[in-house]
């Protein structure tokens, strides 16, 4: 596992710092959280983690949407090189290429919805503000709609304004969590992201 974690550490050098090595570090351990508290086999989920973005394209990338089956179909190369069965790597690549917000899908295994939470728990809280703010610096998005900041009167549009991307999917993320550990981290965490939207408020 070691030699596996040096080997996605240097895959994930030139990623944005949303989706660095470090996030996968705070994904791995948000599922070694749920894993214990699951029951899970920590082993497998811990291979599922470090290789859920080893493919990751910009937002603004059309194969953005692809990123997680890029992964999944890496991962399986990868893994054939460690000592994973067969069956163990068909989890492991399926929790990968279903754990994306995007692609809409409930994970059927318990290694699937354990990546799936763990990696939408760090899109709440903290540093799901500050990935936001990250990701959308990058894409050089404004702050907000002048007009409608917060989305009272319009449909959020993310892809034009940063705030947006609260409305449209992190504060629901809530109601997609799999597990009941899952969705009581993430009941905590979005109300750090509602107080902020509120300190904001006073704000602007």
């Amino acid at each position: 596992m070691k030699k596996l974690k040096e080997q996605v550490r240097k895959r994930l050098e030139k990623n944005d710092v949303a989706h660095d090595f470090e996030h996968i570090m705070r994904v791995l351990k948000n599922a070694t959280m749920l894993a214990r508290k699951e029951k899970a086999n920590i082993r497998i989920i811990t291979a599922a983690v470090l290789l859920h973005d080893v493919i990751s394209y910009p937002k603004s990338d059309p194969r953005s949407k692809n990123s997680s089956v890029e992964s999944a179909q890496e991962a399986r190369k990868i893994l054939k090189k460690y000592n994973f069965s067969q069956g163990q790597i068909d989890t492991i690549s399926d929790a990968i290429r279903d754990h994306s917000f995007s692609r809409g899908i409930t994970p059927k295994t318990l290694t699937g919805k354990i990546l799936q939470d763990a990696d939408r728990l760090d899109a709440l809280g903290a540093i799901g503000i500050a990935r936001t703010f990250s990701v959308s610096g990058a894409e050089k998005r404004p702050f907000y709609n002048t007009n409608d900041p917060f989305c009272s009167k319009r449909v959020p549009d993310d892809t034009r304004w940063t705030l947006d991307h609260f409305y449209k999917k992190l504060l629901l993320i809530k109601k997609t969590m799999n597990t009941n550990t899952g969705k009581i981290e993430a009941r905590k965490r979005i109300k750090k992201m509602e107080r902020f939207l509120d300190e904001l408020k006073e704000e602007i």
